[in-house]
Parts: C-alpha cells; sequence; structure tokens
C-alpha cells in the first residue's frame, strides 16, 4: 500500500488555512485532519488542537511525541507521531504547518505536500481582527510575516483564498486529487 501524503498547509496568520482544510476533508472525507498540540489556552479556540502548558510540550518533545515540532508568535506547536498511523494506512494528512517548520517536515515524511494559501494585506488585517486573539501590536507584526518566502525545493501548491471559501476550497481539492490514469 502506498503510504498517504503528509498535506501541510502553509500561509501567514488569518488567510483561513484551518477553514480551508476543514473543507477540504469535508469534500474528502477519507483525508485526516491532524490535531496539533499547542501551548494555547483552550478557551482560545480556532482549530481543535490538544492544549498544553509549556513544561509539557517541552516534556513532550523530548520524550519523542512528535514527528515535527516549532515554535512561533510566543507559542508551541507539535505534529503528534500518532499521525504516522494514518500515513501508513495511505490516508492522506492535513495538517496546519509553520512556514519555518516545512524543512523539518520534509525531512521528517517521505510524501510531502505544501498547500500555500495566501491572500492581500487587506484581507488578512480584517480576518486578524475579527477572530480577536491578537493586540493590534501582534496583528501588524503577524501582518510583516505575511510575505515570508517558502524554502526551495518543495513540492508546492498555492491558492489565493481572498474570495469565497467554497471556491477555495474546490480548487484546493481539484490540486490535490490525483492525476486519472
Amino acid at each position: 500500500m502506498k503510504p498517504g501524503r503528509l498535506i501541510a498547509v502553509v500561509g501567514p496568520s488569518g488567510v483561513g488555512k484551518d477553514s480551508v482544510m476543514r473543507g477540504i476533508n469535508e469534500v474528502l472525507p477519507q483525508s485526516h485532519l491532524v490535531r496539533r498540540v499547542i501551548t494555547r489556552a483552550p478557551e482560545l479556540g480556532g482549530e481543535v488542537y490538544d492544549p498544553v502548558t509549556v513544561p509539557e510540550f517541552q516534556a513532550m518533545a523530548r520524550d519523542g511525541a512528535f514527528v515535527v515540532h516549532w515554535g512561533a508568535h510566543g507559542l508551541h506547536y507539535g505534529i503528534p507521531v500518532s499521525v504516522r498511523y494514518q500515513l501508513n494506512k495511505g490516508t492522506d494528512c492535513l495538517a496546519n504547518f509553520s512556514r519555518g517548520a516545512l524543512t523539518a517536515g520534509a525531512d521528517a515524511f517521505d510524501n510531502f505536500l505544501v498547500l500555500n494559501i495566501i491572500a492581500s494585506p487587506k484581507t488578512l488585517a480584517s480576518r486578524l481582527a475579527a477572530r480577536g486573539r491578537e493586540t493590534p501590536d501582534e496583528i501588524a507584526k503577524r501582518l510583516a510575516q505575511a510575505v515570508k518566502p517558502l524554502p526551495q525545493g518543495l513540492n508546492v501548491i498555492t491558492l489565493s483564498n481572498d474570495g469565497d471559501l467554497s471556491q477555495t476550497v474546490a480548487r484546493a481539492v481539484s490540486a490535490l486529487q490525483p492525476a486519472s490514469v
């Protein structure tokens, strides 16, 4: 059996990564949404994740609980080793990833694909303000990071999410479908 793909969904804060991932999973229910471990308080919402404290996260990292982990925006994020079970079954797995962790992801997963979601600065600013998790200064810092380039040499699909979410999801599903033989 061919292993599944780890589809690393990346893009700047506020671009709609989680919404696009949920939409893809609704259209392709055979895909698996990876539940990350994050040092974020549980009441802050957004994606479905496993909240832990920084000491808990550090202990998990030391004990090998993550295939890949990174820090960004004052938080720690981890992709749990349980994802390998899904991949070994041939299941494509969608994981919200950091652009800064893509090289580590490509090294860790044999069948690694990047879905790069982009949007205009105006769209990003509006979405970040609406979600209410960051201060204006934090939003400004996140917007400054929005144009961060991707590492070279990766298999990347880039899609804009400035318009209707259903159209973005449809384009993503089309791009992710294996070519017919």
